[in-house]
């Protein structure tokens, strides 16, 4: 349970530590042993809890946050296997897709690990020439991340160059924001103004991780002031909104808010750059878990303690993700079109009842064991606090 002081503040330790005990727990319960990964999904239904089908992409992931854990957490969470034999599998899958985020987050994790055939996830990479092809910007910044971060010695430094030069050419300076689709890549003409979340969070991670390797100030102004406007239009009760401009730096379109951006991706974007440069965002870390501990849209904590378990997000109750597409439209028609009344029509009500396994992978790989244990605690934090009067009590699941 989340440790509570006379004035109902918000632990960010105690926070960070039962995040990390919801996904070590729930992990495994999305683990396929006999495939050697993890499931696209678990999914609630009137039959109980089911799996469905199974993600290279979340295995991936869900190595990268095992990276830096001990050895009988990634046996628990793996079900006794082994992560690099579990990387293995991946990396004898590269060769055979055509998907860059996959290839990308594969190298991620086998750097990471220290697998010894990470040269050939590399090769794979090299050989989609993801600085020039059509891929989306999440896409190019994996790749990014994956040449950059601490690991093994196998990756390529002119590669890495070329990849930030693209993200950073992709920048838009006016309203500090990256699109859905970089520099050279042609983007569907009625949606190219509009980047999601996303679009956010990885550049200003791989251009964070990036600038720790070849001290390009370039690469780390651009994250830095991504990261600000980032922080200027989070939602006024912590909501990590999902649609923007990227020509005016606006909130096109909130919802769905998903628990992922709040509880994991955000916080690695923020921390990471925090670590390249100082800028310290914590209050806006905090401000996103207030809301996954208790968002006003719906009576409930999208934390469920008793089936131990995060769900997947709050969104609008309409057909065809209606809203999106008519927000897209009208401010693709002028920049401060936005349809009115649409909060009334569709009401952000609606709890999708569905985890992935990358979110718990992300939760590993942002609260780190090292970085929580160098939290201060409930007695002595000051500004990582955040005061929550309509606490209603605990909501992260105890350890089973």
């Amino acid at each position: 349970m989340i440790q509570l002081d006379n004035r109902n503040d918000l632990c960010l330790k105690d926070a960070a530590r039962q995040l990390r005990d919801v996904a070590v727990h729930v992990l495994p319960r999305m683990y396929r042993p006999e495939k050697h990964l993890f499931a696209f999904r678990l999914r609630r239904s009137p039959e109980g809890d089911l799996l469905e089908a199974v993600s290279q992409r979340y295995t991936a992931i869900v190595l990268i946050g095992l990276a830096t854990e001990d050895e009988r957490t990634a046996a628990a969470v793996l079900t006794g296997h082994d992560p690099r034999d579990v990387c293995g599998r991946l990396i004898d899958d590269v060769g055979r897709t055509d998907d860059l985020g996959e290839v990308a987050l594969t190298l991620w994790a086998a750097r990471a690990l220290g697998h010894p055939s990470a040269a050939a996830a590399l090769e794979r990479l090299r050989s989609m020439e993801p600085a020039t092809g059509r891929f989306p910007t999440v896409e190019v910044s994996w790749c990014l991340t994956a040449l950059s971060v601490p690991g093994s010695d196998v990756t390529d430094g002119a590669l890495a160059e070329a990849v930030a030069k693209r993200l950073l050419a992709s920048f838009h300076k006016e309203s500090s924001l990256f699109p859905h689709w970089p520099a050279g890549a042609r983007a569907a003409t009625l949606r190219a103004h509009v980047a999601c979340f996303a679009d956010l969070v990885y550049p200003i991670q791989a251009l964070s991780r990036y600038y720790q390797v070849s001290h390009s100030i370039e690469a780390v102004d651009a994250a830095r002031r991504c990261a600000a406007r980032m922080c200027e239009l989070q939602g006024p009760q912590g909501q990590w909104w999902w649609h923007f401009d990227v020509r005016t730096g606006r909130v096109i379109e909130g919802y769905p808010v998903y628990a992922v951006h709040q509880e994991a991706m955000a916080p690695m974007a923020l921390f990471v750059l925090q670590d390249a440069c100082g800028v310290d965002h914590t209050e806006a870390v905090v401000k996103g878990l207030r809301w996954l501990v208790d968002p006003p849209e719906i009576p409930d904590s999208l934390i469920d303690d008793q089936a131990g378990i995060i769900w997947r997000k709050v969104a609008r109750h309409e057909p065809f993700k209606a809203t999106r597409s008519v927000q897209a439209l009208a401010s693709r028609l002028h920049p401060s079109l936005r349809l009115p009344g649409l909060n009334r029509m569709f009401r952000p009500t609606f709890v999708d009842y569905e985890s992935r396994p990358y979110e718990m992978g992300w939760i590993l790989y942002a609260w780190k064991r090292e970085r929580v244990c160098q939290m201060p605690s409930l007695a002595t934090q000051e500004e990582s606090t955040l005061s929550s009067p309509g606490f209603r009590g605990p909501v992260f699941p105890a350890p089973s």
